[in-house]
């Protein structure tokens, strides 16, 4: 969007000088121009919204693509008599608008806009001069914005069955691993029970001198660990799949009805479950003395924790001084969650993508390098659900930082 919206903004005035004083044209407007330009101010600082006004970006930047594409382009060329500069001036703007929207925009606009375009101009012409050409310029524009509905209807198309196949592998895998790896975890359980009484009977048949198979008394002492690390990363891997169907199952909406929560019991149900590896528990540190609630499932919040504490600890693995703190922050208008760590950080050029689903970067060690690409988009879906929203900065070889913040309630 932002790229764009420098632009119009500067288009908008610049084509205003080149169409009246380099090139004239029969008919110029500024202040329509100006009304261009400013529209796509807020777009360009949209980062910077209000996490309530955030979820009506995409109706703000469908109002504005209509009024500086369709209705503008239609306006000046009716205004300048069908012009061969205003007739290829429109035709760009059609292109423009198949690159932008969607098959169901783009199709909406194009009708929406050209009629409200034709008001305009009957409105302020006197007298209405409707050349015999507009019906062949008018048909030479349907048939291209026809074959760009059919072109984007197709692209979205194929693009949902392809997350619908992804989603599905990914449920599919989950549920294959899951069996192993509670029988693992079942045997290593079973086998850490029996373990001391087996030893204990070896030690019993050495002393005896009975001819049992010698075994270096390092190898007995490791036995035990090796049991609970097996069951450790049993449990730690079940948790990934638990995570990895939810991220793959949520599809935006609560299946069970939205309730008040407690954000710092959110936090610390996620600490209590998550299974983590020795040592790095105590790496995690929290300030959940500002408490605050909100409106949707704490289940679902749990899981946005869990990836980020997943993708967190990933990261600082390979730091030994760093750590991740868990932060509250209540304001007048909307909480926030602060979740930071010290770790590596994440590249410039990949920062922007890590809440695009399926994104994956061959640099870094984040949620955007390693992994289905599904966690970080899972956590701004859940956000979007709640009426909040999601923002991360990060500074490499420094800090990550996610933002959660909630609307109050």
């Amino acid at each position: 969007m932002r790229p764009f919206a420098i632009v119009a903004i500067v288009g908008f005035p610049l084509y205003f000088f080149i169409w009246h004083q380099l090139f004239p044209q029969p008919y110029e407007n500024l202040p329509l121009r100006l009304v261009g330009s400013a529209l796509f101010i807020p777009i360009l600082f949209s980062e910077r919204w209000p996490a309530r006004a955030k979820k009506f970006l995409p109706y703000y930047w469908y109002a504005t693509i209509f009024y500086s594409l369709p209705f503008f382009f239609t306006f000046m060329l009716l205004k300048n008599n069908g012009s061969n500069v205003w007739i290829e001036s429109a035709l760009i703007a059609a292109f423009v608008m198949v690159l932008l929207l969607d098959w169901f925009m783009l199709l909406l606009n194009f009708v929406i806009g050209i009629g409200v375009a034709f008001l305009a101009y009957w409105l302020t012409t006197d007298p209405v001069v409707l050349h015999a050409a507009y019906s062949a310029h008018l048909a030479i524009f349907s048939f291209a914005v026809a074959i760009g509905v059919v072109a984007n209807y197709d692209m979205d198309r194929i693009r949902i069955e392809q997350e619908r196949a992804m989603l599905a592998t990914a449920g599919s895998i989950a549920h294959e691993l899951r069996t192993p790896l509670l029988a693992i975890r079942s045997g290593a359980s079973g086998l850490g029970r029996y373990l001391p009484s087996l030893l204990e009977t070896y030690s019993i048949a050495q002393q005896g001198e009975l001819p049992v198979p010698k075994i270096r008394l390092v190898h007995l002492q490791s036995m035990d660990g090796v049991l609970s690390r097996i069951e450790q990363e049993a449990i730690h891997s079940n948790a990934i799949i638990d995570m990895l169907l939810a991220n793959a199952r949520f599809t935006g909406g609560y299946s069970h009805g939205a309730a008040t929560c407690s954000i710092a019991q959110s936090v610390k149900s996620a600490l209590e479950r998550y299974p983590f590896r020795d040592g790095e528990r105590e790496r995690v540190l929290t300030d959940l003395a500002t408490d605050f609630t909100f409106h949707g499932s704490e289940m679902l919040m749990v899981h946005v924790l869990f990836n980020l504490l997943k993708n967190a600890l990933r990261g600082i693995a390979s730091v030994d001084s760093a750590l991740i703190s868990i932060r509250l922050v209540s304001g007048p208008r909307t909480s926030q969650l602060l979740f930071r760590d010290t770790g590596p950080g994440i590249a410039p050029d990949v920062l922007p993508h890590i809440f695009t689903r399926f994104y994956t970067s061959s640099a870094g060690i984040d949620d955007a390098s390693i992994g289905t690409g599904i966690g970080l988009a899972f956590c701004r879906d859940v956000m979007r659900a709640v009426g909040g929203a999601i923002d991360c900065r990060s500074v490499e070889g420094m800090f990550t930082e996610f933002a959660l913040t909630f609307p109050r309630p």
